[in-house]
């Protein structure tokens, strides 16, 4: 079967993957993790594939078809996010024109959490696939090859006349060694080139080790909508040898960045994926998303395989704010974690927000205090973003707190984030105002600028990556599209 996947064009460099789709001011563009994750499962499955991401291409959706050349497709699988839902059920109504046969779907967190709401915005969309969709994929198109019901695939939700079927849940994935390297169909489909992670070294390649996280903070979204609560990981095995596969296919690729929501929530697993890298002798710096709460001794093992960097969601510098969305984390443990960090050599990138339950700007000025006090190489400062199908969208939704629920408003015209709460304590005008306010104050202290220049001198290849993202930041900060962007 033929199979289309398809990251669709949007504003400019729109980073859908992220967990706050937008246009960043960092220029930060996300791989497509989760279409190249489904590419090379239908792949293995034995389907004709072509895959593309018109975000990291710069491409229209015209330059696409004439790329396609005489590839009709069967099945096309567009990806969605909340903020571009309206524009990606254009280019899929797009697809059936051009392709009145195919079978269209959309796939991604906003329709997985609102599957009928998103159907029902479009005739031309045939049906949705619910939270992790490797296998449904797979499932969907070997059903319609072998014109077998639909009712028989698990995790979509698809049109049946005027009515709306909802199959079963499609299982999540236990052994995740089975599926092929996400590396492998960036190799073969994707520029590594066209990505970038303002905090990570260029080039730079994403992968997953594992998926869900078991904490239960109430404003993200991919536990929540997509991989749920528990985290199943890939083997240490597998996992050092994708490491292997990387250095080995991508000359000149200087870092690989562990992209799982917590990739420390299983200790054990790390441990031992850094001794495997120390064992075979591994040589690529690698970042990865962890909580505030690492011991110095796992930090430096980290660091002695590689790790160079970790992104922390500090979140708040008030206790009360954490306990109000569920961080389950302690400031205290903060100052010593950012004390180890420093000590065992990994830089920390940081992150704090706005608009939490019990946030003031008193508690907004403290977290910048703190934020100053830990001193992380850097802190990002923005607005809670939320989504349909988290506990935060269900907060702010309950309590009147949405200016609207229009999801193209979820950003500005520039592709920015745009802020879409008012709660008592702040106006959406004050969580962009403050953010942006203490974004720069944080950045352009003048000790801070120092360290950073001392930084790029004793490590040059710190002081690229920090002129590249220093260069967009700089452009937004004097264009005045600075406010309300991660």
């Amino acid at each position: 079967m033929n199979i289309l996947f398809l990251n669709p064009p949007f504003i400019g460099r729109f980073s859908r993957t992220s967990r706050s789709p937008a246009v960043t001011k960092g220029g930060t563009l996300y791989y497509p993790i989760w279409l190249a994750y489904a590419v090379g499962v239908a792949e293995a499955a034995g389907h004709n594939v072509m895959f593309f991401d018109a975000p990291a291409d710069a491409l229209g959706l015209d330059q696409i078809f004439d790329r396609m050349g005489d590839f009709v497709p069967d099945l096309s699988i567009v990806d969605t996010s909340t903020p571009s839902i309206y524009s990606d059920i254009h280019v899929a109504e797009k697809i059936k024109e051009k392709f009145p046969a195919v079978f269209s779907v959309l796939v991604g967190t906003h329709p997985s959490a609102m599957p009928e709401d998103t159907m029902s915005l479009s005739n031309s969309i045939d049906a949705v696939a619910v939270g992790e969709y490797d296998y449904t994929i797979r499932d969907l198109a070997n059903a319609l090859e072998n014109n077998r019901p639909l009712e028989d695939v698990n995790g979509i939700v698809f049109r049946d006349g005027d009515a709306f079927i909802k199959n079963e849940n499609q299982d999540k994935i236990e052994n995740l060694d089975d599926i092929p390297f996400v590396s492998s169909v960036y190799k073969k489909h994707l520029k590594h080139r066209n990505y970038f992670f303002a905090a990570a070294s260029y080039p730079m390649i994403m992968i997953i080790t594992g998926r869900g996280c078991p904490h239960k903070c109430f404003f993200c979204v991919y536990p929540q909508v997509f991989h749920d609560r528990k985290y199943r990981t890939r083997s240490p095995e597998n996992v050092v040898d994708e490491f292997e596969y990387i250095t080995g296919n991508f000359p000149g690729v200087r870092e690989i960045g562990i992209e799982d929501d917590c990739f420390t929530a299983n200790r054990n697993h790390v441990r031992r994926i850094c001794e495997l890298l120390i064992d075979r002798n591994v040589k690529i710096k690698w970042y990865c998303n962890v909580r505030g709460d690492l011991d110095y001794k796992l930090l430096k093992l980290m660091k002695k395989a590689g790790c160079r960097l970790v992104t922390v969601g500090f979140e708040s510098g008030s206790q009360y704010v954490l306990d109000n969305m569920n961080k389950g984390e302690k400031v205290e443990k903060y100052y010593q974690f950012a004390e180890d960090a420093r000590k065992a050599g990994i830089l920390v990138h940081g992150c704090i927000m706005a608009g939490n339950p019990g946030d003031t700007k008193e508690t907004l000025a403290a977290s910048y205090e703190f934020a100053k006090k830990i001193n992380c190489d850097s802190m990002q400062f923005y607005p809670l973003y939320v989504y349909p199908g988290t506990e935060a969208f269900d907060w702010a939704k309950r309590n009147s707190y949405l200016n609207t629920e229009d999801f193209s408003k979820w950003l500005t015209e520039e592709g920015l984030h745009n802020c879409v709460l008012n709660t008592p304590a702040l106006s959406s005008y004050d969580m962009v105002t403050l953010c942006d306010y203490y974004l720069k104050k944080y950045h352009l202290r003048p000790s801070y600028i120092l360290s950073k220049i001392w930084q790029g001198i004793k490590n040059p290849s710190e002081g690229y990556r920090t002129y590249k993202s220093a260069t967009v930041f700089f452009s937004k900060l004097y264009s005045g599209q600075l406010a309300g962007s991660d």
